[in-house]
């Protein structure tokens, strides 16, 4: 399958009555390599040429003796002031974290005793694990679609991802955002399976958690929190290292004299091989933007779903660029495997997930192998 540039504005239906697909104007020859059939961005996301490219030169420098200490630097800013745009926060709102679970700790870690946390069933353990595994506070658990409804006087913090990764189905962080606020409550999104391909506003919301290795094309060791402006104080300190200071390089022993202003005080020392990559990455996502990926994706998704209704399967309902498709059987999933298709199983579903360089061939490559 040829990966081309696609075409930019308003689609138009074709003589079938349908709106051809074709891959975001901007992608390119990014994924000119790439076979068809990987439908597992929900796993791991695809990196595009660019982000290869920036890989190999600092590798390369790196093996010769010649680390680009300032260009790693660079790339780390880079990539914070690139995500803070892609989330519309002003940069000095978004820190540079390594996982999920070490940043919703900081959340955990700053809660009083017997706080009341609401998560939805069968989230992400990187979310939820946290607040278990803390101890002394209250932890509801209930389905998603109730996560609004369960708010109450007295619940601390809602948590919840903004698209399930289970079976891609997407919060109604309207409704958790509103109920919240009439409760007093802080809202925690893990938009680790969102952003990247669904708009997303982090200032909407006191902390959101974000992995780039997925939809945002990036190496593991790409992650990044937001915190709203006067939610800083909620937040522990403890696991401030040197980066996290207002000058880190003059912070390097000792306690830290002074913690920087903002998010970037919470700061965990950037692996910096992995920004390189996701300096590049986040560039291409820029560059095409999350609206037209977003269409892109939906428009995939949706054909897909049409088709699996067509063969007699039922997929997990919403409008996502996760399709989950349960209890499918074994079978199945070895007729995708033989055809090269890419995808993965989780919770009883085989999920398949549709990102910016994947095209219609690669749905009907798929409907014709569960044909």
């Amino acid at each position: 399958m040829g990966r081309t540039s696609g075409t930019s504005g308003t689609a138009t239906a074709d003589a079938t009555g349908e709106v051809p697909i074709g891959v975001p104007a901007g992608v390119g020859d990014e994924y000119a390599g790439v076979a068809a059939g990987y439908l597992n961005t929900a796993t791991l996301g695809l990196p595009p040429a660019r982000t290869v490219a920036a890989l190999r030169e600092a590798l390369d420098a790196w093996g010769a003796g010649r680390p680009d200490l300032d260009g790693f630097e660079a790339a780390a800013a880079a990539s914070r002031a690139a995500y803070a745009r892609i989330v519309g926060v002003p940069v000095e709102r978004v820190a540079l974290a390594s996982t999920v679970a070490g940043s919703v700790g900081l959340v955990a870690a700053g809660l009083p005793e017997g706080a009341e946390v609401v998560v939805a069933e069968g989230d992400f353990s990187s979310l939820v694990q946290p607040f278990a595994g803390r101890g002394g506070l209250a932890l509801r658990i209930v389905p998603l679609a109730e996560v609004a409804a369960a708010v109450r006087p007295g619940t601390a913090l809602v948590a919840v991802s903004a698209v399930q990764s289970a079976d891609g189905r997407v919060a109604d962080l309207a409704a958790i955002r509103a109920a919240a606020a009439e409760h007093g409550a802080r809202v925690l999104v893990d938009a680790t399976q969102s952003v990247g391909w669904l708009p997303l506003r982090a200032d909407d919301y006191d902390y959101v958690i974000c992995h780039g290795y997925k939809w945002l094309l990036s190496p593991h060791g790409t992650c990044f929190l937001t915190v709203r402006e006067g939610a800083e104080a909620t937040l522990s300190p403890a696991f401030a290292g040197w980066y996290a200071a207002e000058d880190p390089w003059e912070s390097c022993y000792g306690p830290v004299a002074r913690l920087a202003p903002g998010a970037r005080g919470f700061d965990a020392r950037p692996a910096y091989l992995s920004f390189v990559g996701a300096a590049a990455a986040l560039s291409l996502i820029e560059q095409i933007g999350v609206p037209a990926i977003h269409a892109h994706d939906l428009a995939l998704a949706a054909r897909f779903r049409a088709g699996l209704t067509a063969l007699g399967h039922v997929p997990v309902p919403g409008d996502s660029a996760i399709v989950a498709v349960p209890a499918m059987p074994a079978a199945s999933a070895a007729r995708l495997t033989s055809a090269g298709i890419r995808i993965s199983a989780r919770a009883g579903n085989l999920r398949f997930a549709f990102h910016l360089h994947n095209t219609p061939s690669d749905v009907d490559l798929a409907l014709d192998a569960l044909a």
